[in-house]
């Protein structure tokens, strides 16, 4: 619509509602007279009532969520205090002329038009103070979440990190495909040694316990003679349990026992060998001692 359209169509709206608040005015103002409200009071009446039906609504139209509900019960039930006002008027006709009359023959039905007509005006200074504080500190959301909201759903439309996913869609007569952006290409590392470009290798999963390389189990023997040909050349301070552990590939403990035994086989081996010396007894007598 264009903006002369929408002028016209605001200025009838005005042009209906002030009209129709002449109507109601007439209607409210006899019902204040009714109740005791003097000349003043009951002109300003209608004001009351149907002022705060617009401040409602313009209310609801800003508002979301809960405070937008509370909003749209405050007006309906101002629009449905008013209806009855009206209809009680219209029933009446010794209202008409103004002054205090009785709103209905029947005593609870008077007692409780004349609590509602009473309830109006406080009503409207606690309703309308409440809905003037929620439109002041309401914060409206922003406007790209807002379009976003109205021109895409949630079930059509994937869930998407890209930060463009929040701009509007519009549509046009001949749209032009959008090409997709080619993916990046993997980092090139070069080695060391050749210089030769090579792609870094993937990351790969644990490897089965099929494929590992398995140490074939070795006894005591067997260590002690590999031990004994490989530390043949070393010296006492080169005689340790960590080399021997690093060099045969075994564990610190069987590395120690295979220290101790070297270590023994050696002092066993520098020891000087003693010569037996026969008995007397059994030696055979020579010389002087056999005459």
């Amino acid at each position: 619509m264009s903006r002369a359209g929408k002028f016209w169509m605001v200025a009838s709206l005005l042009g209906v509602v002030g009209m129709a608040f002449r109507v109601s005015w007439n209607a409210l103002k006899d019902v204040a007279g009714a109740i005791g409200a003097d000349e003043l009071a009951a002109g300003l009446y209608p004001l009351v009532v149907d002022g705060l039906m617009a401040l409602a609504l313009i209310a609801a139209l800003i508002l979301t969520g809960s405070d937008r509900r509370f909003a749209l019960r405050v007006l309906g039930g101002y629009t449905a205090a008013s209806l009855v006002l009206n209809y009680v008027h219209g029933l009446v006709p010794a209202l008409h002329g103004g002054g205090r009359v009785r709103l209905a023959d029947w005593p609870p039905a008077h007692y409780g038009l004349v609590l509602l007509a009473s309830c109006l005006p406080v009503g409207s200074i606690f309703f309308g103070s409440d809905l003037v504080a929620k439109v002041l500190h309401h914060k409206p959301e922003p406007a790209e979440n807002t379009q976003n909201t109205a021109n895409r759903s949630g079930s059509d439309v994937p869930k998407s990190a890209d930060p463009t996913d929040a701009w509007p869609l519009y549509e046009s007569a001949d749209p032009e495909p959008i090409p997709e952006p080619a993916p990046a290409p993997e980092p090139v590392r070069k080695r060391a040694s050749t210089g030769v470009p090579s792609r870094p290798r993937r990351a790969t999963g644990s490897v089965p316990n099929s494929a590992r390389t398995r140490l074939p189990i070795r006894t005591e023997e067997e260590l002690l003679s590999e031990a004994r040909s490989v530390t043949a050349d070393w010296s006492e301070l080169e005689l340790t349990a960590d080399r021997i552990r690093t060099v045969l590939r075994t564990s610190p403990v069987r590395a120690r026992v295979l220290r101790e035994s070297l270590k023994a086989e050696r002092a066993a081996a520098e020891r000087p060998a003693l010569h037996a010396v026969p008995d007397h007894a059994d030696a055979e007598p020579t010389g002087e001692l056999a005459s």
